[in-house]
């Protein structure tokens, strides 16, 4: 079979344009903290316009005794305190103004203003600020249809329990809404919770005292129907009627929102019908007193200033309420994702229970010679563990491994060709990169079944075994082994260890199922040349080589299946900085191999729909739009209700404990290592949604990201990979007679080949 090469001229000259590409982009972080201020921004608009932050309760009783108290209870309803003494203003006779508080609302607005107009009838409208700026076009039509409008707060705030500042906010607030919705100002206001005048305490006064500063005159009321605990309509039309017996003149105050108003509609339509019996006019509030019109125009500032502030709360609005769209199907396809893929996972666990444990390649057929490629830069503190474990192997066929020291700074070339190993090899090439070195030693192995390790992983002994059986089957291209975390002692290594079965073993079964494995792992993988050929060779377009060359391998046309009880230990980052190097990296190449492959989408096999599909959304959106989840987690529990936070928290925490619980079982790990999955949630789930945010803008920008290595602490090197004690019994793989007599003769032979150091002569290659 013709190797594939790349001439060094050729890559030098691929690589000259990269290197003119910007570096790695910074300024990002900035704009990603000005997104965060912004979407905490609206929350806390939303918040506020709706009453949540900076909420008040209904005042407690405070009646009190003063002069001026006394004066404000005996007088009428309107009240001005601007002056040196309390004055007040009775409707005259025969004057009804109907009142209404808290709107405008979209449902009961229109459909009362309907009925007003049906009896020829005005009204004044206490309206709270944060609802004209959320339905500005109702406010429009109050004031065209002749209606009144008085100012009720921003949002519904009790006034005398909030600082001065506060109050004037909410008043100011309310009269920008009207001017951007219809070009007013009023004079007239209603202190939320207030009733008639003759309930009026201190704390009322103070803020009448206030208001009366800023030119509002007080409005109460000679009838509370107490609409909003929804009375009996013949209850509420009697009360309202009771002024009428001497036919003088009242104030009525009823309720447009905040609630089913269906009664209160009822109970002005009789009463409306009642008092024109009567000879009453339902009018607004001032002309009921005999005053001029409470609006007075806005300025054009005061115009823009209101325009802005009403499309911030409605942007604010959409925005949270799109939030919450976004949080409820994330959550929802999240846990569609895990009931899948636990499903499959227990799908493959029975397809391949069955399988014999014990046999390594088909009954009656010869097991093929495997050439194992290690690539190593820098790797002197394992080399020595991960070859010694390659040749330390079970395999019963000739095993060569070949080790490309790619250049490095250290002695991991010349560890590896001391250790004097049968069938060992050093290739020694000038640093040209991971795909390169794997290139190298494709082109130098003696044999068409590959095997790639990593130079920080050590095999177990059937390891080898394992990975080969698979491609007895003609259309296996690859092979993907079981990885696990070998430094998982500390609290890094176990959030990793938990990664590797929950997020990546598991994975890999379902997608062993469906057809569509995204990548074969550079710490453990097995190919057959003719595939790699087919695939064009190891890529060096992406920093993810193993995933360019898993998906180049499906695109053409073979199978890339899963091997669970092929495994091998890596030494995972220790420490968040170098997981950090390591995950960017990964990350960063994912999202270039999924834009090289994107043509695999319109193909006609489901390997492009299915894993680019599942890649982009999972790998790339949801993690994107991660720091969502945290910022209204963040403002639930201390802007709203805290208990649906924590209790969707540990459900989903519950859930994913149940998943990690089954992974773990399938892989035979202990299930104790489960303690450390909720702390996960509040540094671990953070660190990798922000790789994604940094891959994604570093990809966005074109920037150049270099090959970030991850220091090396020699895990394996004195005491080998620690291999848990298994919770259920591990398979075996008993060598025969015959098979050991095999291993030696193909010991032997590779004994008489020895350690080289440079090109070493090349066999010709046998087929599987």
């Amino acid at each position: 079979m013709r190797r594939q090469r790349r001439p060094a001229e050729r890559r030098s000259a691929e690589r000259r344009p990269a290197e003119r590409r910007p570096a790695e982009p910074r300024g990002h972080w900035f704009l990603v903290a000005i997104a965060a201020l912004l979407m905490s921004g609206a929350l806390l608009l939303d918040a506020y316009a709706h009453n949540v932050v900076g909420e008040t309760q209904p005042p407690p009783a405070d009646f009190g005794d003063s002069a001026e108290l006394e004066q404000i209870r005996s007088g009428g309803p309107l009240v001005n305190v601007s002056g040196s003494r309390p004055l007040s203003a009775r409707p005259r006779p025969r004057r009804m103004a109907l009142t209404f508080d808290d709107g405008p609302d979209p449902r009961w607005t229109p459909r009362l203003l309907d009925l007003l107009r049906e009896h020829r009838a005005k009204a004044t409208f206490f309206v709270l600020g944060a609802h004209v700026a959320e339905h500005p076009e109702l406010t429009r039509r109050i004031v065209a249809e002749g209606h009144e409008i008085g100012d009720h707060t921003y949002t519904h705030a009790d006034l005398g329990a909030v600082p001065a500042w506060r109050a004037r906010v909410e008043m100011s607030l309310t009269q920008k809404a009207l001017a951007a919705a219809a070009g007013i100002h009023t004079r007239l206001a209603r202190i939320p919770y207030s009733s008639g005048p003759g309930a009026a305490g201190h704390r009322q006064l103070a803020t009448m005292r206030l208001l009366g500063d800023e030119g509002y005159l007080v409005t109460f009321t000679d009838v509370d129907t107490q609409d909003w605990s929804r009375p009996p309509v013949n209850e509420m039309v009697l009360a309202s009627l009771a002024r009428t017996v001497e036919g003088e003149g009242a104030v009525i105050m009823f309720h447009d929102s905040g609630g089913d108003r269906a009664r209160t509609l009822a109970a002005v339509d009789r009463l409306l019908t009642r008092l024109e019996k009567k000879g009453y006019a339902a009018t607004t509030l001032t002309d009921a007193v005999g005053l001029p019109t409470a609006h007075t125009a806005a300025s054009a500032d005061e115009r823009v200033l209101g325009a802005i502030l009403g499309f911030a709360q409605r942007a604010s609005f959409t925005f949270v309420e799109a939030l919450g769209w976004f949080l409820a199907a994330a959550g929802v396809l999240t846990l569609l994702r895990l009931a899948l893929f636990v499903a499959l996972a227990w799908a493959h666990a029975r397809r391949t229970r069955g399988r014999s444990a014990n046999a390594v390649v088909p009954l009656g057929r010869a097991a093929p010679p495997v050439s194992v490629i290690v690539p190593a830069y820098n790797e002197a503190a394992g080399i020595e563990a991960t070859v010694r474990s390659l040749v330390a192997t079970d395999y019963p066929g000739p095993v060569e491994v070949v080790v490309v020291d790619d250049g490095s700074a250290d002695e991991t070339g010349a560890i590896a060709a001391s250790l004097g190993l049968p069938g060992v090899r050093v290739i020694r090439q000038p640093n040209a990169g991971k795909p390169v070195a794997l290139t190298t030693g494709i082109a130098h192995a003696a044999h068409d079944i590959l095997v790639m390790v990593d130079g920080d992983t050590v095999f177990e002994p059937p390891t080898i075994g394992h990975l080969v059986r698979p491609l007895a089957d003609g259309t296996v291209g690859a092979v993907s082994g079981n990885t696990k975390v070998g430094n998982r002692r500390g609290m890094i290594g176990r959030w990793q260890h938990i990664e590797y079965v929950v997020g990546f073993n598991l994975d890999r079964r379902a997608f062993d199922l469906l057809g569509c494995m995204a990548t074969v792992p550079g710490a453990i993988g097995a190919f057959r040349r003719e595939a790699i050929a087919s695939a064009g060779g190891v890529s060096a377009d992406t920093l993810a080589e193993d995933t360019d060359l898993t998906m180049a391998i499906s695109r053409a046309g073979w199978r890339v299946v899963y091997e669970e009880r092929a495994r091998a230990w890596t030494e995972a980052p220790g420490s968040l900085g170098q997981l950090w190097r390591q995950r960017y990296r990964w990350c960063y190449g994912t999202l270039q191999a999924i834009w090289k492959h994107r043509g695999a989408v319109a193909e006609r096999r489901p390997f492009g729909r299915r894993c680019l599909g599942y890649l982009t959304l999972f790998q790339v959106i949801l993690p994107l739009l991660a720091p969502v989840v945290d910022v209204m987690a963040l403002y639930g529990l201390f802007v709203g209700d805290p208990l649906p936070v924590v209790a969707v928290w540990a459900g989903f925490v519950a859930v994913q404990a149940l998943t990690g619980w089954y992974a773990l079982r399938l892989d035979g790990e202990r299930a104790s290592v489960l303690w450390v999955l909720p702390l996960q949630q509040f540094v671990y789930r953070q660190l990798m949604y922000l790789v994604v945010i940094q891959s994604v803008a570093t990809a966005v920008l074109g920037a150049r990201l270099r090959w970030h290595t991850v220091r090396r602490e020699g895990t394996f090197t004195l005491a080998g990979p620690p291999i848990p004690k298994p919770s259920a019994p591990r398979p075996s793989v008993p060598r025969s007679s015959a098979a050991r007599s095999s291993a030696a003769r193909s010991s032997a032979g590779r004994r008489r080949r020895a350690v080289t150091d440079g090109n070493a002569p090349r066999r010709r290659r046998s087929r599987p």
